[in-house]
């Protein structure tokens, strides 16, 4: 199971219905794109909620983020899938529209943008693109 497709059509699906917040299961490669999202302002903030401290079931609740009653989130593509994995150079790492968005980037030193893996001169697989 694709749990990082899972996670972005999530999001996709709250913010098309105009929801609050939309609640995603826990995971770290999840919780790592969310504060990618965060820092990026693409959400308003995020809370971790233990529903069973006996099996330590999480989630991660995300509150989504609108102006003018439209989402910030106008569109969220996966690149990398299991099946078809994407990997890049840093050289190769390229603009979301003109740099109005950004691509998220899984790399050796941890979940980034593609800004701060061309900074930091390194390369790895190309996870979605928002903007």
């Amino acid at each position: 199971m694709d749990t990082i497709g899972n996670y972005l059509t999530l999001i996709r699906n709250a913010c098309n219905v105009k929801k609050k917040y939309v609640e995603v299961n826990y995971s770290n490669i999840n919780l790592n794109i969310t504060k990618v999202l965060y820092k990026n302002y693409y959400i308003k903030y995020y809370k971790i909620h233990n529903y069973n401290k006996i099996h330590n079931y999480n989630k991660i609740r995300i509150f989504l983020k609108y102006i003018n009653n439209t989402s910030v989130l106008r569109k969220i593509k996966r690149i990398s899938k299991p099946s078809l994995r994407k990997y890049l150079k840093y050289k190769k790492i390229y603009k979301v529209l003109n740099g109005y968005g950004i691509s998220i980037i899984s790399t050796s030193l941890g979940v980034m943008t593609g800004y701060e893996a061309v900074s930091k001169k390194i390369g790895g697989e190309i996870l979605c693109i928002i903007y």
